[in-house]
């Protein structure tokens, strides 16, 4: 349990660490990554969506136990933007450093089926 405890606590904290900066660098990003977004409420959205779903890992991390129904949704999560970043990679609609950049994801992905699975005997 413990492990599982120290992954999603990770994740969350990590995942707000990478999100939350995200809300004022919009320009940045525009400039870095052109062209400019034409939807910004798509852009805020994700922010707040992924933001929210870190909270959920903190939670799972809080009692594994009672949370570990939930876990291998939080692996569909994570392998969601990790798929679509190489998809998109591959189709020539995003560059190989976004495709390359969910690296943490994917481990991360693991890591939550890895916990998923050990607790299995430790179910109430």
């Amino acid at each position: 349990m413990t492990f599982a405890r120290y992954v999603f606590a990770i994740a969350g904290g990590l995942g707000l660490f990478i999100l939350l900066p995200m809300y004022f660098l919009e320009g940045t990003i525009a400039l870095r990554f052109p062209p400019a977004n034409n939807h910004p409420e798509h852009y805020y959205a994700f922010i707040g969506v992924a933001a929210a779903f870190q909270f959920v890992y903190l939670t799972i991390a809080r009692d594994p136990v009672r949370f570990r129904p939930i876990m291998p949704w939080g692996a569909v999560g994570k392998l969601s933007f990790v798929v679509s970043s190489h998809v998109l990679w591959l189709e020539g609609r995003a560059g190989f450093a976004q495709a390359a950049a969910t690296w943490l994801d994917a481990i991360l992905a693991m890591l939550f089926l890895v916990a998923w699975w050990q607790l299995r005997s430790d179910r109430r």
